[in-house]
């Protein structure tokens, strides 16, 4: 039986999968300890810990008990936080809302065409799997993904946002009929099977409404991901906005703030607000959430009928503003 340096020197030299490094160049041993019956205890980093996770389990069992002739062992994966030098870290922003229809997906959208506009590398990952919209949103036309070398997916992009969703890979108007464990599988490709622009600055991540498996298998895949909830000044909409909100921070994430969308209507013909779906909805739930009411959005179309609006219109003004906030508090 190997004593304790030699199996954290051993366990030192396997490489990781992803980084191509060993664990002591990159590290990948978070913890060792040996106990007094024998049974060693690892916590590894990992990068992409969902496509390795076994690989890796099967390689270290074997070293741990076969070759080092230990009794058992405990691994827990965690995922690794390593760079690799001349390389800029992705940063996450995901979009929760407590309930459909608040126009979560157009928000997202909007950021994303705002951001673009302040010159950002911007990428959508559409994980509202049942509903996804953003391709519609965008009115991105739909064509077959190209892939690397090394099979990673090429996302398709319009107005230079990239966007991967499962809108890509299902016939038109065909309903998405999955099981949970189908969720997971997917994300796994839209997060670690994706090659995007390099250097890209920030990836929107448009969640499904609510806190079910997606919201929790994010937090698995991009667990630094930032929040911004979406919701109307209705008072049914911000009571289960307030959930998704607090759901997040159980998880670990950090909210920054609160989105209120069809804030009010601005009536041209008196120059007054008229707020068709009440009053106070994110005010209320960004107090609740600790956090600050970002902006509030007005009812609107685009001037050219599509959904996405433009720099010199005033809604696109106000996803401007909202945009250098997010820039601000992410640090882009």
């Amino acid at each position: 039986m190997l004593t304790y340096e030699q199996l954290k020197e051993r366990l030192g030299q396997i490489k990781d999968p992803s980084l191509k490094k060993s664990f002591k160049e990159v590290g990948g041993l978070k913890k060792l300890v040996i106990g007094p019956t024998g049974v060693v205890e690892l916590e590894i980093n990992l990068k992409d810990k969902t496509a390795n996770e076994q690989k890796m389990k099967i390689e270290i069992i074997r070293l741990v008990k076969i070759e080092a002739g230990f009794p058992g062992i405990k691994i827990e994966f965690f995922e690794s936080e390593y760079i690799p030098e001349g390389e800029k870290a992705i940063k996450y922003l995901a979009v929760a809302s407590g309930k459909g229809g608040v126009g979560k997906s157009t928000v997202t959208a909007n950021l994303a065409a705002a951001l673009i506009r302040q010159g950002l590398k911007i990428g959508i990952v559409d994980a509202d799997i049942y509903g996804a919209s953003i391709p519609n949103v965008l009115q991105l036309p739909i064509k077959p993904l190209s892939a690397t070398k090394d099979e990673l997916m090429i996302p398709l992009q319009k107005d230079g946002i990239e966007v991967i969703s499962t809108e890509i890979f299902m016939p038109a108007e065909k309903p998405l009929m999955w099981r949970g464990p189908m969720l997971g599988k997917m994300l796994v490709h839209f997060f670690n099977g994706t090659k995007w622009q390099d250097d890209i600055d920030l990836i929107l991540i448009d969640l499904p409404p609510g806190t079910g498996d997606v919201a929790l298998d994010v937090n698995k895949y991009v667990p630094k991901s930032k929040i911004m909830v979406v919701t109307t000044p209705h008072v049914n909409a911000a009571n289960v906005a307030v959930k998704a909100g607090i759901g997040a921070q159980n998880l670990g994430h950090e909210v920054i703030g609160v989105v209120e969308n069809m804030s009010y209507y601005l009536n041209t013909c008196n120059d007054t607000r008229e707020y068709l779906f009440g009053e106070g909805g994110a005010a209320n739930v960004a107090k609740k959430l600790g956090v600050p009411m970002m902006i509030q959005i007005p009812l609107g179309q685009p001037l050219d009928k599509s959904f996405i609006f433009k720099g010199n219109e005033p809604i696109g003004k106000v996803y401007d503003e909202l945009a250098l906030q997010v820039m601000k508090d992410l640090e882009l």
